[in-house]
């Protein structure tokens, strides 16, 4: 267990691994909150920011037809936005996951290309 090549093998191979999959994790949790997109598939279609207006007397037929346009508006509008949102946040995820397996994947290549390095230069000086 005290061997150094054993402990060097164990935190190349294991352990930062294991911290880059925990990190790529928060990344991706932190994106999802960031465009807070669950809240924007569950509210789809909600008023965009709230805005709505009350229905007045029921025999008003022509204010309750602007109001039932306007409501109608609202939700169209934030539907639009909350698309705009989604597709974002989830364009970024996907860059995200792409990047992490790029992290990844280099870091278990780079003793291979450090020693590959190190053969190249040997051979540059004879």
């Amino acid at each position: 267990m005290n061997n150094i090549v054993f402990q060097i093998i164990t935190w190349q191979f294991f352990d930062v691994p294991w911290g880059i999959l925990k990190g790529w994790k928060t990344f991706l949790l932190f994106n999802l909150n960031y465009f807070s997109v669950p809240t924007l598939i569950k509210t789809y279609l909600s008023p965009w920011r709230r805005y709505g207006s009350h229905y007045g007397n029921p025999f008003d037929f022509w204010q309750n037809f602007e109001v039932l346009i306007f409501n109608l508006m609202s939700r169209i509008i934030g539907a639009i936005m909350r698309t705009f949102f989604i597709i974002l946040g989830l364009i970024s995820e996907f860059f995200i996951i792409i990047i992490g397996l790029i992290i990844l994947i280099a870091w278990f290549l780079a003793p291979v290309l450090l020693i590959i390095g190190l053969v190249f230069g040997i051979s540059l000086l004879s």
